[in-house]
């Protein structure tokens, strides 16, 4: 009897617990994505990318560009870097924040198993990013470094702010120098010094808090020994130098007046030989300190002289407001060449001398009668700004002509427009209304024509306890060569002593600055 093929009916063992089957885990590229699907991440992506669209446009625009400009430069090198960097960051943290909340926070750190060939491509993916994302980084770093020690940085980033300095920069002797070679110079202690005190100004121009004019002189300058005698050579300076110096009356004839002089320069150097002259008072031969009465270090009551041989000589201001014991409390200042040379770069012509020199260069016509008067007049009258300046200056000259001078106005239409526009480029480059910055707010103390200049010592009133006076001698710096007047000659070097075309008595008892002022005046 056969027996009955028997059928094994098996059923899948049901699960009887109550939760739910997870769902497979993503794989590592699907994963990725679903991290990457959340509105800060997202935001993070679209940033990256409007950010390397814009570091390439500008990057381009700056390599292509004929000139430099500072927005570009800054653009492309600090601004839109910082954002690509701030969309990286965007990402991560929106991959960081959908982590937490889809795996559980045993799994929290990502398993990397490069035998996997999904891993495997996505850490070498990674890992080739960051290598070219941090060299292209420290590239851009150095050019953002290198940018902001520009002069382009220095003075065009802020117009209003920096735009005297910048303006008088190109016109000084030292208009292939760049700033920071002054005002930073070498070594990263400085450097970082400076971009320390770059914020503050930074934050005085974002927030319109800065003085106006900016002060001078500067304080915590970097001593010239640093900067300024790495060009000028200080052992080597002895001897004297022809300076001939031009003036023309504020008469109908525009008279020309030339005085020619020997400087004398001297040296401090005694391997040199004595020290002498003008430049004596360098830091070689002797050491001088002092004490400013004032901000603008034009009023100086007390000198300190130290000589090689340790000798101090102490010399006091007779009409000095100050004590001795409010002397002694006060700070020193350890003279230096910018004590003298206070305004090497930044120099702000008077009118006067600015007229003096368009006349002597042929850029305004002598013929025109009180042309050096009128020019003065109208260069010192009062504008609230640069716009109100140049309508002034070309109404008040030819409004001078055509009153006092029809002839001429007819007959001289072209120089009179020409002697307009030169008048009006000489204002723009030494008055700024707007930052309420002209000549006479920042001093030059090199000579003592418009101010006091060396006559801050040397005015016959600093004594020594034991009776030495700092003499007020035209001679002790200078030997007159030859004065002349027009064609005639008024003082030849057998006199040596210096005539003033008006009578006004003793010399030694007056200073030129109290009668020429720059501006209106002699």
């Amino acid at each position: 009897m056969k027996r009955k093929k028997e059928t094994n009916l098996s059923f899948p063992k049901q699960n009887m617990s109550t939760e739910p089957t997870p769902p497979p885990a993503p794989e590592p590229r699907r994963r990725l994505r679903l991290l990457l699907r959340n509105p800060i991440s997202l935001a993070g992506v679209a940033l990256a990318i409007v950010s390397l669209a814009n570091i390439f446009l500008f990057v381009l625009l700056d390599l292509i560009a004929d000139r430099p400009n500072p927005y570009i430069g800054i653009l492309a090198y600090m601004v839109a870097p910082a954002f690509f960097a701030l969309a990286l960051l965007l990402m991560l943290g929106g991959v960081v924040l959908e982590r937490r909340k889809k795996i559980a926070p045993t799994e929290f750190y990502p398993r990397i198993d490069l035998n996997d060939r999904v891993q495997r491509s996505a850490v070498i993916s990674f890992m080739t990013f960051l290598t070219v994302f941090v060299a292209v980084s420290a590239a851009g770093s150095y050019k953002a470094y290198e940018y902001t020690d520009s002069v382009q940085f220095c003075g065009q980033l802020c117009h209003t702010v920096m735009n005297p300095e910048y303006t008088a920069y190109k016109l000084s002797p030292h208009a292939r120098v760049a700033c920071v070679d002054c005002h930073v110079g070498s070594g990263a202690t400085w450097y970082v010094k400076s971009k320390l005190s770059g914020a503050r100004q930074v934050y005085a121009a974002t927030f319109n808090t800065f003085p106006r004019p900016i002060p001078t002189p500067v304080h915590n300058l970097r001593p010239a020994q640093d900067t300024c005698e790495q060009c000028h050579w200080p052992k080597k300076f002895y001897g004297g130098q022809l300076k001939v110096f031009t003036h023309y009356a504020n008469d109908e004839q525009n008279t020309m007046r030339q005085i020619r002089l020997i400087i004398k320069t001297g040296g401090g150097d005694p391997a040199t030989g004595a020290p002498e002259g003008i430049h004596w008072h360098m830091n070689i031969g002797n050491k001088i300190d002092y004490v400013a009465a004032d901000e603008k270090r034009q009023i100086i009551p007390y000198i300190h002289v130290e000589d090689l041989q340790g000798r101090v000589t102490e010399y006091y201001a007779k009409d000095s407001t100050l004590s001795k014991d409010q002397i002694a409390k006060s700070s020193r200042h350890h003279m230096d060449c910018v004590d003298c040379h206070n305004r090497p770069t930044h120099i702000y012509v008077p009118p006067d001398q600015s007229v003096d020199q368009s006349l002597l260069a042929h850029r305004l016509d002598i013929t025109l009668p009180f042309i050096k008067q009128e020019a003065v007049t109208v260069l010192t009258g009062t504008y609230a700004t640069t716009d109100e300046a140049m309508h002034g200056i070309a109404s008040g000259v030819q409004s001078f002509y055509e009153s006092k001078y029809p002839d001429a106005a007819r007959n001289k239409q072209l120089e009179i427009r020409n002697a307009v526009t030169e008048i009006q480029e000489i204002f723009r480059r030494t008055t700024f209304p707007e930052m309420k910055l002209n000549w006479e707010t920042h001093p030059n103390n090199l000579g003592h024509y418009y101010f006091n200049g060396c006559f801050r010592c040397h005015d016959g009133q600093h004594v020594s306890a034991d009776g030495k006076i700092i003499s007020k001698d035209c001679n002790q710096c200078h030997t007159l060569m030859s004065e002349t007047e027009g064609a005639t000659s008024i003082a030849a070097m057998a006199s040596q002593t210096f005539k003033h075309p008006i009578d006004i008595g003793d010399l030694t008892q007056v200073t030129c600055s109290d009668c020429h002022t720059g501006g209106t005046g002699p």
